[in-house]
């Protein structure tokens, strides 16, 4: 524009030159002065080399050639993972241990002015709170009680980073790695304990079967006794069945019989026999009982009466005979 102006003739007034540079000149120091202060961030400023605030999130404004932000602080909890570090356990056993610390900044002030290099120095820390922690413990203790060394080293830490503004959330022990020999030895003691336990599982599996094959045994035992017991209940049962279907029987006929005998008797008693036809009845029974087998027969005296008798009217029909005949 100048040229053209130029080359039209017309010069620019020099006011104009002049509000022009002071215009460029605010907007120059308005760009470098404003500054925006992200989430999760903390600016430490400093004025003539001395501290001057921490600005927090949102737009601040500095002097220019005066202020300047000495330290952008990250405000989110980091995560640093430390080499290896060699200590030695109590029973004079060196292994390397690298351990994972979590930690968070509270105080920015404090954490660029407390230490230099904080990171250098909480790793230093860190060893050396391993070392003094890790000699107190054997090897065996060393290796079983991870918790409470992470525990301790937490508390030790965020004791002695807390005047750095740094906070201590976690510290986790990620490797522990003993001298080759022993661990050797470790995995030898291992397959040692995992083979007695599987003999254990073994014998703990052939005991449970065999328990079982007792049981089922036993329960087939029961089971044969119990129809063994039902097949004798009703064996007897029937045997019963039958002796009082038996008896039943006997005592049907002795039924029979004795109504037999009573209607013979009735019928007798009916007819009104005489003395002498009850007689040749008492005859007729004696013959029959003289049909048995016994060799000794006792003769009632009435029988023996009606004996004589009967012979007596046999001789008087032989005499009366022949006259009859006659």
């Amino acid at each position: 524009m100048i040229a053209f102006l130029e080359s039209t003739g017309n010069e620019i007034p020099t006011e104009y030159i002049v509000i022009g540079v002071i215009v460029a000149v605010l907007i120059l120091l308005a760009v470098t002065c404003l500054r925006v202060v992200p989430q999760a961030h903390a600016y430490i400023v400093e004025r003539f080399g001395g501290y001057q605030g921490t600005w927090g999130v949102g737009i601040h404004l500095r002097w220019p050639f005066i202020d300047r932000i000495a330290l952008d602080v990250l405000l989110k909890e980091q995560v640093v993972d430390f080499p290896p570090q060699p200590v030695i356990t109590k029973d004079n056993v060196t292994m390397q241990i690298d351990t994972v610390v979590y930690f968070q900044i509270t105080d920015p002030k404090l954490y660029a002015y407390g230490v230099q290099n904080p990171m250098m120095a909480i790793e230093n820390l860190t060893a050396t709170t391993l070392r003094n922690i890790i000699g107190d413990l054997e090897l065996d203790e060393t290796l079983t009680s991870r918790e409470l060394i992470n525990g301790k080293m937490r508390l030790l830490l965020d004791e002695a980073t807390d005047p750095w503004g740094i906070k201590v959330n976690r510290v986790e022990l990620k490797n522990i790695m003993p001298p080759n020999a022993i661990r050797d030895a470790m995995e030898k003691q291992m397959k040692a304990e995992r083979e007695r336990r599987e003999s254990i599982l073994i014998a703990e599996g052939e005991k449970k079967s065999t328990i079982l094959v007792a049981e089922g045994k036993k329960q087939s035992a029961i089971l044969e006794a119990e129809a063994e017991k039902a097949a004798a209940i009703l064996r007897a049962e029937a045997k019963k069945e039958a002796t009082i279907r038996e008896a039943e029987g006997e005592a049907e006929a002795i039924l029979r019989v004795q109504k037999a005998n009573a209607d013979g008797l009735r019928f007798l008693n009916e007819a009104a026999p005489t003395d002498p036809v009850l007689r040749l009845k008492s005859l007729e029974a004696f013959a029959k009982a003289a049909d048995g087998k016994s060799t000794k027969i006792i003769i009632p005296s009435e029988i023996q009466g009606l004996a004589g008798l009967a012979g007596g009217l046999t001789e008087a029909v032989k005499s009366v005979a022949p006259t009859d005949v006659e």
